[in-house]
């Protein structure tokens, strides 16, 4: 119980100490990189709670794609991150009100206790052993069972805005050549291919 609180203050310190240093960092990149720090401790915050599914699906989505992404994008637009911040107090009132209602948000969820004192035992429940249920196979019953039309949906709606960010960044250029492969399918060998017989010491 020592080592697991230990591990938990170690982690947790970590993570606020790389999350802050994401917002005050003056390299992206080094921003990026203490983003994804960010996301492995609080993966590690996660195994220590025993919920290591999304545990898992924070390395894999956001380790591996976003953050990845967003190092790759950030390292190869040349961005002038000094024009960027230039209207950083022209803005500042509005991060102050969306920090204001985010700091609302985890008073309200604090503050459940007092508000709704029978949500207290729901959360303290005692883990049940990984030889009984694993939770990842318990979670994809749910989502698979119960749940299973809402999550369909949400995979629709996520992929009808991969497509639609698609379209509409989707540029045609009037000097590009593309390929189509209905021409390509529908030529003819003669079309396509051209003999010439080449004399010796000559050039085609």
């Amino acid at each position: 119980m020592i080592l697991q609180g230990l591990t938990f203050y170690v982690f947790a310190a970590i993570a606020v100490g790389a999350g802050v240093m994401v917002v005050s960092a003056r390299n992206p990149v080094h921003s990026v990189l203490f983003l994804i720090l960010a996301f492995f401790t609080s993966a590690g915050l996660f195994v220590l709670i025993g919920v290591e599914f999304l545990a898992m699906v924070l390395v894999v989505v956001y380790v591996g794609a976003v953050a990845v992404l967003f190092l790759f994008v950030v390292m190869m637009l040349d961005i002038n991150f000094v024009e960027l911040r230039e209207g950083f107090l022209q803005y500042m009132p509005i991060g102050a009100l969306l920090g204001i209602i985010l700091l609302v948000e985890l008073l309200l969820v604090l503050g459940t206790a007092s508000v709704e004192p029978e949500a207290m035992p729901i959360g303290t429940e005692p883990i049940p052993a990984l030889s009984e249920r694993h939770n990842t196979a318990a979670l994809g019953d749910v989502l698979y069972t119960k749940y299973i039309y809402l999550f369909q949906a949400a995979g629709m709606i996520l992929l009808i805005a991969m497509v639609g960010a698609i379209v509409l960044t989707h540029r045609r250029r009037p000097n590009v050549r593309k390929q189509v492969i209905a021409k390509q399918l529908a030529r003819r060998r003669d079309e396509a291919v051209e003999l010439k017989k080449v004399q010796p010491g000559q050039g085609v």
